[in-house]
C-alpha cells in the first residue's frame, strides 16, 4: 500500500508546527475525559476523543464519517484500497464523506497512548464558514479522494486545548464553546486541506453529489444496486458517476456496497445471530459467498472471526 502524503503548506501562509509543550497540555486534557480506552462523545455536539493504549495487531473495520482528527499523542493508520494515511500530532485526517474503511493504532503504549480529538462536519455549517473563510469565492474542486491528510497547526491545537478547558466551566462552555469549535473549523478551512473540506458544503461539488450517492447505499446496503438509478440520482451519466464515486471512495459502488454488508454482518455476527441468518439479512443469497468475502475482508471465517474478537474482549470494539 502507498502512504498518503499531507496537503502542503502554500509558501505565502506558512503554518506554524504545533510545539511540544502545547500538545502536552492537549494530551492531558484528553486524558481528563478519556479515563480509559475507548471513544468519550464530550457534551458538546459533535465532539469527541478518543484513547488507545495499546498497537493493534489487528485491523478495525468501521465507517468513518465527515470529521476531522487532531492528534495530541500516538498515531493511527487508516487504509482506503491500495492507499494508506498516517496520522499522528503533526498530520490531521480530514474525511468529507462517509466512508467504510480498515484502521490500526500504530504508536501507543500504557505510558503514552494514542490520544485524538475529533470535530463532526455539517455540510450547512461549513458551507456557511467556507463562505466567511473565501469571500471572493472558492478555487475549482475537482474530484478527490473523501480521505485527505493535512499539516497541523499550532493555532489549531491551541484552539482545541482551549476548547478542551472550557469544558471544566460549565456555564462558560455554554457560551463560549460555539465560537471556538467556529474557530477551529476556519482555521481548518484557511489550511492547504480546507478546500477538500469545503467540497463538503457545496452543493453541486463532485464530493457532495457523491456523498448524497452514497447516503443512498448505505440506507439500502441490502439491497441490489441499479448504477442507473444512482447516476441519475446525482446527475451524472453511468461512466462519470463510477469514475466520480471511485475518485472520492476510492471504491467501486459494489465495492461500497460489499463492505458495508459486511462489516454491518459483522456486528450482527457479534450480537449472536448464526452466519447464514447474518448473511441474509444483510442481502447475501449464497452463504458460501459470504462465508469467502467474509474470510477475504477479515482474514478469518465468520466463526473463527467471531470467537476471536469474544476472546479479546473490548479491546477489540472499533475505535473512530
Amino acid at each position: 500500500m502507498k502512504p498518503s502524503k499531507p496537503s502542503l503548506t502554500p509558501a505565502q501562509v506558512p503554518l506554524q508546527e504545533p510545539q511540544a509543550q502545547d500538545l502536552k497540555t492537549l494530551a492531558q486534557l484528553i486524558l481528563l475525559h478519556a479515563p480509559y480506552d475507548s471513544e468519550f462523545q464530550l457534551p458538546l455536539p459533535g465532539v469527541k476523543v478518543t484513547r488507545a493504549s495499546r498497537i493493534n495487531n489487528d485491523l478495525y473495520h468501521v465507517v468513518y464519517q465527515p470529521k476531522v482528527c487532531i492528534v495530541a499523542q500516538g498515531s493511527k493508520s487508516v487504509f482506503l484500497g491500495s492507499e494508506v494515511f498516517t496520522y499522528d500530532p503533526l498530520h490531521m485526517l480530514g474525511v468529507s464523506v462517509n466512508l467504510p474503511i480498515s484502521s490500526q493504532v500504530t504508536q501507543a503504549s500504557q505510558q503514552e497512548p494514542f490520544l485524538c480529538l475529533t470535530v463532526a462536519l455539517d455540510p450547512v455549517h461549513i458551507a456557511d464558514l467556507a463562505q466567511r473563510a473565501y469571500p471572493n469565492g472558492l478555487p475549482p474542486m475537482p474530484a478527490e479522494r473523501g480521505l485527505f491528510l493535512g499539516l497541523a497547526s499550532a493555532q489549531i491545537v491551541n484552539a482545541a486545548t482551549r476548547l478542551l478547558e472550557l469544558l471544566q466551566e460549565p456555564r462558560e462552555a455554554a457560551l463560549l464553546s460555539g465560537p471556538i469549535l467556529d474557530e477551529i473549523l476556519l482555521r481548518l478551512l484557511r489550511t492547504p486541506m480546507g478546500i477538500r473540506l469545503a467540497a463538503l458544503g457545496q452543493a453541486e461539488s463532485s464530493v457532495q453529489r457523491i456523498s448524497r450517492a452514497v447516503d443512498h447505499v448505505r440506507q439500502h446496503f441490502d439491497e441490489a444496486l441499479s448504477m442507473e438509478d444512482l447516476a441519475r440520482m446525482v446527475h451524472m451519466g453511468q461512466t462519470t458517476f463510477h469514475q466520480h464515486f471511485k475518485d472520492v471512495t476510492g471504491l467501486s459502488p459494489l465495492q461500497y456496497q460489499k463492505t458495508l454488508r459486511l462489516q454491518e454482518a459483522r456486528r450482527r455476527l457479534l450480537s449472536g445471530l448464526d452466519a447464514t441468518t447474518a448473511s441474509r439479512q444483510v442481502g447475501y443469497v449464497s452463504v458460501s459467498q459470504f462465508s469467502r468475502e467474509y474470510s477475504r475482508q477479515f482474514g478469518r471465517t465468520p466463526l473463527k472471526d467471531v470467537a476471536f474478537l469474544r476472546a479479546e474482549g473490548p479491546a477489540t470494539s472499533p475505535l473512530n
